[in-house]
């Protein structure tokens, strides 16, 4: 169970720090980058965070499964085959661990991401394995959120 002085509700005013796109990857501008973490799993493969950026033209590389979805602002996003998608305040993307894209961000973009290294096969494997067992076996007893795989 999750003691309830772990439970974090509302934010009154956001902390953003610098945190600067790896030198490499910007193609074009002077893009300053900013986020703030918001929550963290306690098995550490799980975080949330508040980022936001402005004008410029970078290259990413993702090394986690990201969700996004922009708050306010604009991107343009090319990805490797060429093709390339308008994102805008309201809009969700999922950028899957290994992906990449071209961002180019006219004036300033806000986003909101969920961000979760994926486990490796052989642990996925598993994870399901003990809990197909757990089903079978009754260890559950009906409840949810046991917190454990």
């Amino acid at each position: 169970m999750v003691a309830e002085t772990s439970i974090r509700a509302g934010t009154a005013a956001t902390n953003l720090v610098a945190k600067p796109i790896v030198p490499s990857w910007i193609l074009d501008g002077k893009p300053v980058a900013r986020q703030e973490l918001l929550s963290s799993s306690a098995d550490g493969t799980a975080s949330t965070y508040f980022w936001d950026c402005t004008a410029g033209r970078f290259n990413w590389f993702y090394s986690f499964d990201e969700t996004l979805h922009i708050l306010e602002g604009a991107v343009t996003l090319k990805f490797p085959s060429g093709a390339s998608q308008r994102v805008v305040a309201g809009d969700t993307i999922f950028f899957p661990a290994g992906s990449s894209a071209e961002w180019t961000v006219d004036n300033y973009v806000r986003k909101l991401a969920f961000c979760r290294t994926p486990l490796p096969g052989f642990l996925t494997f598993a994870r399901q394995l003990v809990r197909r067992l757990r089903r079978l076996g009754g260890a559950d007893s009906g409840k949810e959120g046991s917190g454990l795989l």
